[in-house]
This record gives C-alpha cells, sequence and structure tokens, in this order.
C-alpha cells in the first residue's frame, strides 16, 4: 500500500511538471505563448482587481506567470513559467519556476501568479536571485468559469503578489520555497 501512495505521488508530480511545461515549438512560439497567456491573466486580473491596472501601470515592472501545482498530505511542489515586464528598460526577461513545500492538503490546481514590483531594486533582485519565501493557504474547486477559489498569499519585499486559481480541487494550507531562474533558451 505504502509502494501505491509513493508511486502515485512520483506519477502525479511527473504530470504536474509536464502540465506547467511550456512544450515545444520556437523560441518566437514559446514567447508568443507566454505573452498570450500574460495577457488573458491581466485581463482576469483587472476585472477582479480594477486597481491593479493603474498599480501595474505605475510601477518599474511586473511579472506574470503561470503555475501548476499538487500537494499530497505533507508535500507541495509545483512548476511554471512566465515573463518580467520592465517597464523602464523596456524589457522582458522569460522565466522558469519550481515550488517545494510542507504542510497539510491535498489536491491539484493551475494557477497565475502577477507580481507587481515597487521599486527597480526589488525587480532586480527577483530576476538575478529568484528566490521568493513565502505562505499559502487556499480552497478551490474550479473548472473554467465554474466554480469558486479562495486563495491568499504572503511575500516578503517590496512585491504585491495577486493569484488566481485558473482550474483545480485543492484544500491546502503550507510553508513553502519557490526558485525563479532566468530561462536561458527564450532571452
Amino acid at each position: 500500500m505504502y509502494r501505491l501512495k509513493l508511486l502515485s505521488a512520483f506519477a502525479c508530480i511527473f504530470l504536474l511538471s509536464a502540465c506547467a511545461s511550456i512544450g515545444s515549438g520556437t523560441t518566437a512560439e514559446k514567447r508568443t505563448t507566454i505573452l498570450e497567456m500574460q495577457q488573458e491573466t491581466l485581463e482576469k486580473l483587472y476585472v477582479k482587481k480594477p486597481a491593479a491596472r493603474a498599480e501595474l501601470k505605475a510601477s518599474p515592472g511586473y511579472a506574470v506567470f503561470t503555475n501548476a501545482n499538487i500537494n499530497l498530505f505533507l508535500v507541495s511542489a509545483g512548476t511554471g513559467y512566465g515573463v518580467v515586464n520592465d517597464q523602464i528598460q523596456n524589457k522582458r526577461t522569460y522565466m522558469n519556476m519550481a515550488e517545494g513545500g510542507v504542510g497539510i492538503g491535498i489536491g491539484a490546481k493551475d494557477y497565475r501568479i502577477v507580481m507587481v514590483f515597487h521599486n527597480k531594486e526589488a525587480m532586480r533582485n527577483f530576476i538575478e536571485q529568484g528566490w521568493t519565501f513565502g505562505g499559502n493557504a487556499d480552497a478551490a474547486a474550479k473548472a473554467g468559469e465554474k466554480g469558486k477559489s479562495i486563495e491568499g498569499e504572503a511575500y516578503y519585499g517590496d512585491v504585491t503578489v495577486y493569484t488566481m486559481t485558473e482550474s483545480g480541487l485543492a484544500l491546502q494550507a503550507t510553508v513553502k520555497g519557490t526558485k525563479f531562474w532566468k530561462d536561458e533558451k527564450l532571452n
């Protein structure tokens, strides 16, 4: 029974990694996919939080990521990708992400993250160092436009973080670490 649970956990993590993968295609096609995801995410954010539009416009930069996450009892893992938009230099930095955590919960979800950097230093540190530590508590039962989700995130530094669940079924409370790094093939 224990082996079956362990094998199931590894299978779920493997599938999760595949879900968050940007897939195949040329560099230009992958960038286009990321920018389309970004546009869709920002449109949804502006509907849910209209004040976010002005916050992003006034900031030196912002990032948008897509992430697939799974939580199996005491362990949480996720992978994703996205882009940082430096509005001062009019430059984009494409990045990947992976997260791991511990806590109580079960489920899987596909969600988006929008980070608003309130100063150039916070944005530069994020791009160059990429580590974020935070806590997460959420409940989600959502498929497309149907269902509901309640999210809550806490991060440190001069960054506002918005999260939006796209789909999934999850009930979890975790402490996690997330590593973001530059995608050398897309930059």
